[in-house]
């Protein structure tokens, strides 16, 4: 009972901070398949974690209480693997996960002043995603690419010899093309 409520609040208190709101409803329906496919078979966590973040982008709470309601799997086993292993994520994430490298080669090159630029701009820090739930900002030991410093990645496109400017630009550029896509998208009123 005490890991599901340290879910509870854990959970509940990353995602009220993430800008998800009350109505944001998650369909538990969509792990049927995944469910169906891993449930009873040995060595099934992992999987099933892996499968759910990528069907919502994180594992949501409701989810690890479906899982665990519907495979037999204890919230503390689940609740531990997703928070040792980094690949998992307990918050909605931006569309575009940008990563700035503070490793020594990207350190010695001023990537402080690049990543204060870039926190400033979409005023967000290391670890959060922006409200438009375009962006989420992580620092990271190394992205080896040495040669480049400093980088950052943005998905799988990598910038070197940033400046603080040069980075802010390709984080504009990329802001600027969502925000033309989502008016595409949007139906026009005649």
């Amino acid at each position: 009972m005490r890991i599901a409520r340290l879910i509870k609040n854990d959970v509940g208190q990353v995602s009220s901070q993430s800008g998800e709101t009350a109505g944001d409803k998650v369909d538990l329906k969509l792990l049927d398949p995944l469910i169906n496919k891993y449930k009873g078979k040995k060595g099934n966590l992992i999987p099933l974690l892996q499968g759910a973040q990528n069907l919502y982008g994180y594992i949501p709470k409701e989810v690890f209480m479906e899982i665990s309601n519907r495979t037999g799997l204890k919230l503390s086993d689940m609740y531990g693997v997703a928070t040792f292993y980094s690949q998992f994520r307990l918050k909605p994430v931006g569309k575009h996960i940008v990563r700035i490298c503070h490793g020594t080669a990207c350190h010695v090159q001023n990537v402080s002043k690049v990543t204060e630029d870039i926190f400033g701009f979409l005023g967000v820090k290391d670890g959060e995603t922006t409200t438009d739930r375009i962006f989420t900002l992580e620092t990271v030991a190394c992205l080896g690419c040495c040669s480049l410093a400093p980088v950052m990645m943005i998905g799988t496109e990598t910038y070197g010899k940033l400046t603080g400017k040069k980075a802010v630009d390709v984080i504009k550029e990329i802001k600027r093309k969502e925000t033309l896509e989502s008016k595409k998208s949007e139906p026009s009123v005649n």
